[in-house]
């Protein structure tokens, strides 16, 4: 299936891109995971991919030596800034764009004043990692625009540390590397200890993926994910000592965890319990892809959401209702909760002939039990970040 990521303009945004003249013009695209949520920051195993919606990034250098603007085309908003001066206390999605500027100058590349504009065709609050788009989408287009000689995995790996050091979300690398390192019709199995990684073929025809936005975002979700983090390391300082080998999560052994469930708090071994077969699951995910036994598949889906919902406790009663709607049609064979949790989407594994009756009966069903509004969207594995 070709992916056909179709931006449209308005003649507004088209005539301020002509007049623009931008010197590079990227495409930085979202992602979505399969299967294998808050593995990443334990060290753990994942199975994420770009999609064919994302954010295009149109750059030219101005002239000056520190002067820099970023404007959203979709919200007519600019972020004007001086390089040599970072401001690391403007609106969150300003101190992405400083994140990224201030961690390619650690890296020792030199900068001068440029402006950018940037149009997205990503939903907003969906779980589909905008933040990573817009971080590597800047880092590779700032990478192109003065010839920094960034590999692939440097850009990475500071869009990661922009998260971590100016936003204050102790994010994995999952997202900014699925972002940036996909490839079409495949998903990555990604080691995210090692970074070792494998495209696995995505051939699900006659099914498609559909994300159902339940268009919710609970307060909770920046908060607990840190939270989460640091639940899952007492967990591992805890192990450490029966297991001085173990690093994290993706070290142990369920039944390692099994011989001391005693010793632990129940939250912290539920957390625990949840990763370690999380990484399970992936893994034979994997293997399930390779054979092509997408009923199988389906099944460790919904083994993760009855994991996010119980054990991990990022799960939302919409998420629940969306996942449990889902059962009841055998044109659905799995669909989980998708990203941190507390809201976002569901991601479906469906029949392509029942997209369409199906999204009509779950915005009825969900609009009765929470007076919302669904919103519903494909998506299809898609390349990384590249310049167009």
């Amino acid at each position: 299936m070709q992916n056909n990521n179709i931006i449209s303009h308005s003649p507004e945004q088209l005539a301020q891109i002509g007049n623009f003249k931008a010197e590079v013009t990227l495409n930085s695209p979202g992602r979505v995971n399969l299967i294998g949520e808050h593995t990443d920051y334990n060290n753990g195993f994942v199975m994420p991919t770009a999609i064919d919606k994302s954010i295009i990034f149109y750059l030219k250098k101005n002239k000056s030596q520190t002067q820099c603007s970023v404007t959203s085309l979709n919200f007519q908003s600019t972020y004007e800034f001086d390089l040599s001066k970072p401001d690391e206390t403007g609106e969150e999605w300003t101190r992405y764009i400083t994140g990224v500027t201030e961690e390619i100058k650690k890296r020792g590349r030199s900068l001068s004043g440029f402006d950018c504009l940037m149009f997205s065709n990503l939903p907003m609050g969906a779980g589909i990692s905008s933040s990573a788009a817009l971080e590597c989408g800047l880092a590779a287009g700032l990478n192109e625009l003065f010839d920094l000689k960034l590999t692939p995995l440097e850009i990475v790996e500071l869009s990661q540390k922009a998260e971590h050091n100016y936003v204050g979300t102790m994010c994995g690398i999952m997202d900014q590397f699925a972002s940036v390192m996909s490839k079409e019709n495949h998903v990555i199995q990604l080691d995210c200890e090692s970074l070792d990684y494998k495209l696995v073929p995505f051939n699900i025809e006659p099914y498609a993926l559909l994300l159902l936005n339940t268009n919710v975002s609970h307060s909770l979700s920046t908060s607990e994910y840190n939270v989460r983090r640091s639940e899952c390391e007492q967990g591992v300082k805890l192990l450490q000592n029966w297991y001085p080998e173990v690093k994290a999560l993706r070290d142990v052994k369920p039944e390692q965890l099994e011989a001391h469930k005693n010793d632990f708090d129940p939250v912290i071994y539920n957390r625990c319990s949840y990763v370690i077969e999380e990484n399970q699951r992936v893994n034979e995910a994997a293997k399930a892809l390779e054979r092509n036994d997408l009923e199988t598949f389906g099944k460790l889906m919904y083994g993760s959401h009855e994991g996010l919902q119980h054990k991990y406790e990022v799960s939302c009663k919409e998420l629940d209702f969306l996942t449990d709607f889902s059962r009841n049609y055998d044109a659905i064979l799995g669909c989980r909760m998708m990203g941190g949790g507390f809201g976002g989407c569901t991601i479906n594994l469906i029949h392509q002939d029942f997209v369409e009756a199906y999204i009509a009966l779950a915005k009825k069903a969900y609009y009765e039990a929470f007076n919302i509004n669904l919103t519903a969207f494909k998506a299809m594995p898609a390349d990384g970040g590249k310049v167009i």
